[in-house]
Formats: structure tokens, C-alpha cells, sequence
């Protein structure tokens, strides 16, 4: 009778835990995307151009991955789950953006139906609009979960291939996370560098 009841829990979290992969799954399809254009592909990496895109950003004082997107996240989601005058909510994008640096910006793309002029002020006032010019960068992808060591590695390779193809590279580098921290499959993380 004890097993019984066991395997019937089991099967409950079972179920529970697809359900919830479906349901991230499903929902990532319905957030809007940093809209860029593939230019060329590599082996391990692709050269794009993105178009001028307004962020909401938040200065942090640290330079490690789990510091800052804990700190970063809890204030940036604050403001778009409605910590703002209007008690406004504003749709979720993706991916999330931080710069590689002695400190860490952490980046949400406002959806395109917001300028600058008609988002709702935050109450947080660390929190700031930025304008990203178009740009043209460098991207390389890994999945599983992000982590500074990873992270890390994936900056090295993409610089050393840079370096094989000649490709000129400033020292603006980010990380860019598409997934919930929930979600399990299909995880997608990036670092790009801007080209000179």
C-alpha cells in the first residue's frame, strides 16, 4: 500500500514537471525577441547586426554572473511586474543582457509599442533607459545553466576564433540568457562581443 501510494506521488510530480517544461516552452514562443539579421555563419560562431533598441537597465556593483543576476533580475522584474507611477505591467523579453565587466549592467529590451517618453518611471530609481545604437557583433551559443566558468570559457572561444578569421572585436562583451531559471530543456545562452 506504501508503494503504491509512492509511485502514484512520483507519477503526480511527474506530470507536474512536464507540464511546467510545456508551459515555458510554449510560452517562449509569445516573447518578443532582440530582433537581429544573420550576416555570416562560422563553425562555432555567427557575425549579426542588430537594430537601435531601448533597454531598461540596472547598474550593479559586482562582476560575478550569480551576484549580478540575482540582484539584477529582482529589481528589473520588479519594475516590469508593475514597481512603476502607473502600476503598469510590461511584457517580458528576451533574452536578458549583462555586460561582461569590472561591473555588471543588466539589460531588459522594452517592447517595441514603448519609447522612452510613454514608459511608466520606475520607482527604483537605479533603474535607467538606455538607447542601444545598431550595432554589429560576434555571437556564440552554449546551452545548460550560465555560470562565470562558462561563461568565461565561451568568451575565450569566441575571441580565439575571432583571432583565426582576423576579425577586429572591441571590449564590449554580454551575456545574453533566453530562458526562465525553471526551465530545464532547450536552454539557450550567448555571449557576443560588438566588431570594430
Amino acid at each position: 500500500m506504501k508503494m503504491k501510494i509512492v509511485y502514484i506521488l512520483i507519477g503526480i510530480l511527474i506530470v507536474l514537471f512536464v507540464g511546467s517544461q510545456l508551459f515555458f516552452m510554449n510560452s517562449q514562443k509569445n516573447i518578443e525577441q532582440y530582433s537581429y539579421e544573420a550576416i555570416k555563419t562560422y563553425d562555432n560562431f555567427e557575425i549579426r547586426k542588430y537594430e537601435a533598441t531601448l533597454f531598461t537597465t540596472v547598474n550593479l556593483n559586482t562582476d560575478t554572473y550569480d551576484k549580478a543576476s540575482s540582484q539584477g533580475f529582482s529589481v528589473l522584474a520588479g519594475y516590469i511586474f508593475g514597481g512603476n507611477e502607473k502600476e503598469e505591467k510590461i511584457a517580458m523579453t528576451s533574452p536578458v543582457a549583462m555586460s561582461l565587466d569590472d561591473t555588471t549592467t543588466m539589460m531588459f529590451m522594452v517592447p517595441k509599442k514603448y519609447t522612452k517618453e510613454n514608459l511608466p518611471k520606475p520607482n527604483d530609481n537605479s533603474i535607467e533607459f538606455k538607447e542601444m545604437p545598431a550595432k554589429k557583433v560576434a555571437a556564440i551559443t552554449f546551452g545548460g545553466w550560465a555560470n562565470d566558468v562558462k561563461i568565461n570559457a565561451y568568451k575565450n572561444k569566441l575571441t580565439e576564433a575571432l583571432d583565426q578569421q582576423g576579425i577586429k572585436y572591441s571590449n564590449n562583451f554580454f551575456f545574453l540568457g533566453y530562458n526562465a531559471p525553471m526551465e530545464v530543456f532547450n536552454r539557450k545562452n550567448e555571449v557576443i562581443v560588438e566588431l570594430e
